[in-house]
């Protein structure tokens, strides 16, 4: 597999700076992002059929797909590990059309998703399943911002410090799993 190289990047971030990012770099995001999983997201919809202002500024910003566990003593999150991405696909476009810079999660996207991203300059960035105890290390507060009521899925706003996370599709839609597959069979064949 190609990585191409080890970037930071402070969120939220512009199209511009998201224009910079390629399939493949690794990205250490440090700022602000904000959590949502599949209610928030349907409840953000229903808002947005309302005519009614989103609950936090989407311009700009990255939703990461994550419902924490309960926080231990001392620590402002618990366990933070990705959501199966393709889960929030239906509402994706919208907010990518309103301004949304990113999203982070894990798994496929649909290619209307990819197309939204392009119209608009987005990425979509994966972290690592099952390491949400390590990557929760990365986040130095969490508070909640709407729907508290969904519990673990509420809208969180996080402040993160170097959180590692892999551009998976780029701006220009670039999408690592394809190239990462073609490329390992590029390899096996060239082995045989």
């Amino acid at each position: 597999m190609d990585i191409k190289t080890e970037k930071r990047c402070t969120v939220p971030f512009s199209k511009e700076e998201a224009a910079l990012l390629r399939a493949g770099d690794y990205v250490y995001l440090s700022g602000v992002i904000y959590t949502a999983r599949d209610a928030a997201h349907k409840r953000m919809r229903e808002t947005l059929d309302r005519g009614e202002e989103l609950p936090f500024d989407i311009r700009g910003n990255v939703i990461y797909y994550m419902g924490p566990s309960p926080a231990r003593e001392g620590r402002p999150i618990g366990s933070a590990g990705p959501t199966t991405a393709s889960r929030m696909d239906r509402y994706t476009p919208a907010l990518l059309d309103l301004g949304m810079a990113g999203m982070i999660g894990k798994g496929k996207r649909t290619e209307e998703v990819r197309q939204a991203m392009i119209r608009n300059g987005a990425v979509y960035f994966a972290a690592v399943g099952g390491a949400g105890a390590l990557l929760s290390k990365s986040i130095l507060s969490s508070q909640i911002v709407a729907y508290e009521d969904l519990g673990t899925e509420a809208v969180r706003r996080l402040e993160v410090k170097d959180f590692p996370v892999i551009v998976v599709m780029d701006s220009r839609g670039n999408n690592l799993y394809e190239t990462a597959q073609l490329e390992y069979c590029e390899e096996r064949e060239a082995s045989v």
